[in-house]
């Protein structure tokens, strides 16, 4: 007898399709931004993408088994590239007392118009984008047993 596969998403794969495929659009704008326009990222954007990168495997491997490790793995690095999008975005606000020195000091710096996309500033894209991993992530429930 064949097993029935049941098509409807529930609340939680759907908060995980949202969290992977934010995930996805923003490892391929970052590429975008850096290898086809040719825009270096500064420091602080550099940690951002170590935290953002590696979620697109771990979101979309959880995903497609359907296991729920997603939370496990998953939201310990939307958590850690939101703490540096926060201060990232602190910083280029002018909320933070000090300058955007990892923005000038060994890259480029992201305050230009170049850095713009869609009239928003680099570092306010990627806070929205860890924000709403880790959003959609909170909802999911931990490892299936």
């Amino acid at each position: 007898m064949t097993e029935r596969i049941d098509p409807t998403l529930s609340r939680e794969d759907f908060a995980l399709t949202g969290a992977f495929l934010l995930a996805l659009a923003a490892t391929l704008g970052a590429l975008f931004i850096g290898e086809v326009l040719g825009q270096m990222p500064c420091t602080l954007c550099w940690y951002q993408r170590i935290a953002m990168f590696p979620l697109v495997p771990v979101l979309g491997v959880s995903l497609w088994r359907g296991d729920g490790a997603a939370r496990a793995y998953g939201l310990p690095l939307a958590l850690a590239g939101l703490a540096i999008a926060t201060w990232h975005s602190g910083l280029y606000a002018g909320i933070l007392p000090a300058p955007i020195v990892p923005c000038t000091k060994d890259g480029p710096s992201c305050t230009g118009e170049a850095q713009m996309i869609l009239g928003l500033p680099i570092p306010y894209l990627s806070l929205v984008a860890f924000a709403a991993i880790s959003a959609c992530l909170a909802v999911t429930k931990g490892p299936k047993t």
